[in-house]
């Protein structure tokens, strides 16, 4: 009865993880880098940083209207200098 259960966890959690089944040749390789520092930046200078490294934010509480240049990003998630693959989310939070 667990079994089916099991397989769609599974199914569902190992790609969010990148893992992959089949043959390791077949397999897309990532490049990967370490997650830059947007501590005490502007949303600005956060997405300009994020552009260049290939990552994607996630701006916690994002509106259409936001005055980017003076929002500072006072947490991120993950932490500057973890490595990850290029491609990734960085989720901040601002003042």
């Amino acid at each position: 009865m667990a079994a089916p259960v099991g397989g769609q966890i599974f199914s569902e959690i190992l790609p969010y993880l990148e893992v992959h089944q089949g043959n390791e040749e077949e397999v897309e390789q990532v490049e990967e880098i370490e997650a830059p520092d947007l501590l005490d930046k502007t949303l600005e200078e956060a997405q300009k940083i994020a552009k260049k490294n290939e990552i994607e934010l996630v701006i916690e509480n994002e509106k259409e209207e936001m005055d980017k240049q003076n929002i500072i990003v006072k947490e991120q998630i993950p932490k500057a200098g973890i490595k990850i693959k290029k491609g990734s989310k960085i989720y901040i939070k601002y003042e």
